[in-house]
């Protein structure tokens, strides 16, 4: 019942804080971040168990799992799972779910009961996405994390947020029902050759079916995961959506939600569909270079400082769609720590524009400069995640990079010098996030103040994980090791066929 409980608390706590807060504004919050905080420790403590020191019994695929009947005239269970990479996604969920708290605790003012509902409802979803293997009780917990985050953007947001919101919905929607049908062509398809209805995640794998069949499955999930991702073309969602969502719901987008296309594509499309996965791989691994370049330019060319971080997450995503692609050990591999680490550092910037936002009510560098002298303390945050993003060596930026390219340099060359490229790119928008916010002239006469304790504490818990990330990822590496081993041995001759071609 412990993954149970994991999905149960914040779903609790969010109705609990609902009701509260039309009467103690002050109460609703700190019953969202207690829990947080104890579905945080609980997590840790049955986590703590199976990887004493992330690693645990490779013949052993599932260290805990929950089954219960649902609709079983239709082959539905209450079927959750816990492996290395879910415990990372559910640990990464958490953390940025207390950060999300304690960075809205000025901010929201209005409805802040509705608001705390909303946020824990998300931390709940997306807890189920990675705990679910189930694929109905997985699209469950899918939709249920996008409807509370359409009414944080569509609330909460800045000046365009009805806009934002409804084309979020839109995008997501769309992509979630292409989702659905193709998990139904799925289970209809693995009925005809077995005669059981199920959609169990352990039933389903290994399903026969004609290639043409495959191939067109597969690519409902690809789409589907690849719109959250987000992936080029797929993207143009995101930058409206975190220009207007208020600092928690951009936190909780760019570290969270996004992970849940690449979990997916990690989780479902591969091992579902290996053979057309393969055959799709060039396709797939083109894509994600265009989207690293495409995005990179894009972010250079934004003032809005929200859009610039924004097009930043879009280019970094395009290196874990070219690394799930390589399909190999050292870009898997990479491709798990850059959506930690990339959680990470791209939650803390989209924290640190809110901040300064709360102080002078624009996000436009064209108004900003010379924040460094009124705001030291802005400033070296401002400079470390700015260096982090760029891959910085001895952050945990660069070792997911790191890894990425050279995994994908054995699947293919060409792909790789072109997306190396890429960390050029990071490298002049990083530099122009720090250049247009804190350096220059100080023309307007900005005299803010500087960030206080309780951002200092968040800001602090950030810099650790990158730091203690890019200093010792071997943890990491070791809890993912079965998972990505398994990825592996499934596609192995995907890299012979893309160094041929």
């Amino acid at each position: 019942m412990i993954l149970v409980w994991l999905i149960l608390i914040p779903l609790v706590g969010g109705v609990v804080a609902g009701f509260v807060g039309s009467r103690n504004v002050s109460a609703c919050r700190w019953i969202s971040l207690v829990a947080l905080a104890l579905d945080a420790a609980l997590a840790i403590g049955m986590i703590s168990q199976h990887l004493g020191g992330f690693q645990y019994e490779s013949s052993k695929v599932w260290f805990e799992e929950f089954r219960a009947s649902w609709i079983p005239v239709l082959g539905i269970s209450v079927h959750l799972g816990l492996d290395g990479l879910s415990s990372l996604m559910v640990l990464l969920t958490l953390f940025l779910g207390i950060i999300g708290v304690g960075a809205s605790w000025s901010e929201i003012q209005e409805r802040a009961g509705f608001f705390h509902f909303n946020f824990l409802w998300i931390i709940a979803g997306v807890l189920g996405v990675f705990l679910a293997l189930d694929l109905f009780l997985f699209f469950f917990f899918w939709e249920i994390m996008l409807v509370p985050m359409y009414f944080l953007i569509g609330i909460w947001g800045h000046e365009n947020r009805q806009y934002a919101a409804v084309k979020f919905f839109i995008f997501t929607q769309a992509s979630g029902l292409l989702m659905l049908l193709s998990i139904l062509a799925l289970v209809f398809v693995h009925r005809a050759g077995t005669g059981t209805l199920t959609f169990d995640y352990s039933e389903l794998l290994g399903t026969q079916m004609l290639p043409a069949v495959a191939t067109w499955i597969m690519l409902g999930f690809f789409i589907a995961f690849t719109v959250k991702l987000p992936a080029f073309p797929f993207h143009p969602w995101l930058p409206d959506a975190h220009t207007e969502a208020p600092t928690a719901g951009s936190i909780v987008l760019a570290g969270i939600l996004l992970k849940t296309g690449a979990y997916g594509l990690l989780r479902f499309t591969v091992p579902l569909f290996p053979e057309a996965a393969r055959s799709f791989a060039p396709v797939a691994m083109t894509l994600g270079v265009i989207g690293i370049i495409y995005a990179a330019l894009m972010a250079f060319s934004q003032s809005d400082l929200k859009r610039l971080v924004a097009y930043t997450s879009v280019s970094h995503m395009g290196f874990v769609l070219l690394g799930i692609y390589s399909f190999n050990e050292f870009a898997l591999q990479g491709v798990v720590m850059q959506m930690i680490c990339h959680g990470l550092s791209a939650g803390a910037q989209f924290m640190l524009v809110g901040a300064l936002y709360e102080r002078i009510h624009t996000r436009d560098m064209g108004k900003m400069g010379g924040l460094w002298t009124t705001a030291p303390a802005f400033g070296v945050a401002g400079m470390f995640f700015a260096m982090a993003s760029l891959g910085l060596p001895g952050l945990g930026n660069f070792i997911a990079e790191f890894l990425i390219l050279v995994g994908s340099f054995q699947a293919s060359v060409p792909a790789t010098t072109i997306a190396a490229l890429g960390l050029v790119g990071a490298t002049v928008y990083s530099l122009w996030f720090m250049r247009g916010a804190f350096f220059g002239p100080n023309e307007r006469g900005w005299t803010i103040v500087d960030l206080n304790a309780r951002e200092l504490v968040l800001i602090a818990a950030f810099v650790i994980g990158l730091v203690w990330l890019g200093v010792y990822p071997q943890p990491v590496l070791n809890a993912v090791a079965p998972v990505v081993q398994s990825l592996e041995k499934m596609t192995q001759p995907v890299t012979a066929a893309l160094l041929r071609s």
